[in-house]
């Protein structure tokens, strides 16, 4: 990759010589691999023994080598142990319980020898809970409304720790709904063909958004720019409501716009998971992501973002 295409321009030797590990190696995780795999060591965490193996930047194949490990078996981490000089942690917590043992036993097996010079985790806007469309900096206290994000926020402290005890810079991305044409479930056309409706104007929620590219580069650029134990909060510009959202992608795919219900009719029209998105309302500040980590966003709001590339 040119350095004038590079999230980070031109590197280093010291750069050069990383060994990044990305963990929870999904769409987003291929996404940070292909921007690094052409100047660092990119390795990657899975748990499919046909999927072990070697990797480039170029062909079919993964753009990391892939290494086997599982972070609900604690014992299949054990190579992890000072295998890398930086970490990009991408995996969520479980789906139940009070805590991360995802987190927890990734940290652990990174503490076992030389731990990594820096951790970007992946966390999520939803800490800050229901903020009645106020705006959030990073300041702001976490305040869960759901189990999922309460699992994060131990997460965040886990990470948190880690970093203060084993003197590694960490850096906590606060992110929100992610998007991008090609990407599983990465645009709303099919809940638009399905006729999913939102919320009326007067009840609806301020929705935040990221285009996967522009979080990618996000966690690279993290892993070198941020600030020790630093939260940064990883959102585009737009100010949109929900159904403001779903109606301009609508007018974008050429669909009918979606149906408008109450908040109280909606349990009857949607999941419970998807009914707890329209129950909290923020406006996220990214004041940092563009002072600190420099980041200048391809995708500045959804519209310019949802349609493929031509």
């Amino acid at each position: 990759m040119p350095s004038n295409l590079s999230p980070l321009g031109a590197l280093p030797a010291r750069f050069r010589r990383a060994r990044v590990l990305v963990v929870g190696y999904g769409d987003v995780g291929a996404r940070v691999a292909r921007l690094l795999a052409p100047r660092v060591r990119v390795l990657g965490l899975t748990r499919r023994a046909d999927a072990v193996g070697s990797g480039g930047a170029t062909g079919s194949g993964p753009a990391a080598f892939m290494l086997r490990g599982d972070l609900d078996a604690p014992a299949s981490l054990r190579r992890l142990a000072g295998v890398a000089t930086h970490v990009v942690h991408l995996a969520p917590p479980p789906g139940s319980g009070a805590g991360d043992t995802r987190t927890a036993a990734l940290l652990q097996a990174l503490a076992r020898r030389t731990p990594p010079q820096a951790l970007v985790y992946a966390s999520t806007s939803g800490v800050y809970g229901d903020r009645a469309g106020a705006f959030i900096d990073e300041t702001a206290p976490v305040h869960p409304g759901t189990a999922r994000s309460a699992r994060r926020v131990v997460a965040e402290r886990l990470v948190r720790d880690f970093g203060q005890r084993a003197a590694v810079r960490t850096a906590v991305l606060r992110i929100p709904g992610i998007y991008a044409p090609g990407r599983p479930n990465g645009t709303p056309r099919a809940r638009l063909l399905a006729g999913t409706p939102v919320l009326n104007a007067d009840e609806d929620v301020f929705t935040n958004h990221i285009h996967a590219d522009d979080l990618a580069r996000a966690c690279v650029l993290a892993l070198w720019r941020a600030g020790p134990q630093r939260v940064i909060n990883a959102n585009d510009d737009s100010r949109l409501k929900m159904g403001d959202y779903f109606d301009m992608a609508a007018d974008l795919y050429g669909l009918p716009r979606p149906p408008r219900i109450g908040l109280a009719e909606a349990p009857s029209h949607l999941s419970p998971e998807r009914l707890s998105f329209m129950q909290e309302s923020r406006r996220l500040d990214n004041t940092r992501l563009k002072r600190e980590l420099r980041l200048r966003l391809r995708y500045p709001t959804p519209a310019t973002g949802l349609l493929p590339k031509k």
